[in-house]
């Protein structure tokens, strides 16, 4: 009979109930934690950055930046609660007790949800401003845009909650040693997870961009040839250039949230005929992640605002008196 050295479980005291430790090269292991420290570090300053940008300045109050500061919010939280958290356990084993495992994953969930629901009512928002300009400052308003982000959030809390209630009552019941912190729910209520919080969503998403992709080029194209028309050059006229920028932007922010989610939730539409590795499922979740820190990163390179108000903020200049009224645009 192999006895099971100490240094292999996750609780040496547990000898009979403990999960094992996966065998892991320790320069390996060493550097994987200081990367992914990194991301986390870079994640939770540059969502900062985006939320006291648009929080301070006035001129940023607008509906489209109320729709960025609730994704930064989300990306935040990710970036200082989820990535550490993850970091903790890339040793294999859960060390923080259920309680924790219960609020984690189902804070987790929510921020999920909430960060795809962001991404639709940012669609939206461009889809209103390039395809309907006339419009646009009538149908989007502050107020509004705070309602859309307040019931986004609420039905994020509430629908995660009824998901996952099994869970919440009984953390321990899928866990097959001591040391784990497993999520299982039913068949039926999987795959309606996945129509609710991807499929429908991203659907969604893909069908607004390509109804603004197709009108912005229409509108370049009018711009270039001169169109002579009274009702295109009032549609020219009255479609800034800086809104078909900003679909530009955002449009790259939902391509790469894209990217990141969709191998998150690839192995779920395989079947359960396909096994996917441990290393697959570690780098779909951390890509998933990374999408918290690209974000910012976007907003960074293509807004010349944000930038502008990194500097005021790096620099300490924000607490100068009226700071919040300067102008960054």
């Amino acid at each position: 009979m192999t006895v099971i050295e100490e240094s292999e479980l996750c609780f040496p005291q547990l000898l009979n109930t403990s999960c094992r430790k996966p065998v892991q090269n320790h320069t390996e292991k060493i550097l994987f934690h200081i990367v992914l420290s990194c991301i986390s570090v870079l994640t939770v300053a540059l969502n900062l950055l985006v939320i006291i940008s648009i929080s301070h300045f006035k001129q940023l109050h607008t509906p489209t930046n109320l729709l960025l500061l609730s994704l930064a919010v989300s990306d935040f939280f990710v970036g200082l609660l989820f990535m550490p958290i993850k970091i903790l356990q890339t040793g294999g084993c859960w060390l923080l007790g259920s309680v924790i495992c219960r609020v984690f994953r189902y804070c987790s969930f929510i921020l999920t949800s909430s960060s795809v629901g962001n991404m639709v009512l940012i669609s939206v928002d461009r889809y209103v401003a390039i395809c309907d300009p006339l419009c646009y400052s009538s149908k989007v308003t502050v107020k509004r845009v705070q309602l859309c982000v307040g019931l986004c959030w609420a039905f994020s809390v509430f629908y995660n909650g009824v998901i996952l209630i099994d869970f919440l009552k009984q953390t321990d019941g899928h866990n097959s040693c001591y040391g784990q912190c497993v999520v299982v729910i039913s068949v039926i209520t999987g795959a309606v997870d996945i129509l609710v919080t991807f499929v429908g969503p991203i659907a969604v998403i893909i069908i607004l961009y390509m109804r603004v992709f197709v009108v912005a080029v229409s509108q370049a194209r009018a711009m270039r040839s001169h169109v002579t028309s009274v009702t295109q050059q009032r549609s020219v006229c009255v479609t800034k250039k800086s809104e078909r920028k900003a679909a530009r932007t955002l449009g790259i922010v939902v391509l790469v949230f894209l990217i990141c989610y969709c191998p998150y939730y690839f192995p779920s539409f395989a079947g359960e005929d396909n096994s996917f590795s441990a290393d697959y499922s570690v780098f779909a979740l951390w890509l998933l992640y990374c999408n918290s820190c690209f974000n910012p990163l976007v907003y960074a390179f293509f807004y010349p605002w944000f930038r502008t108000c990194m500097k005021l903020i790096v620099t300490l200049k924000i607490l100068q008196p009226k700071s919040c009224y300067a102008n960054v645009l």
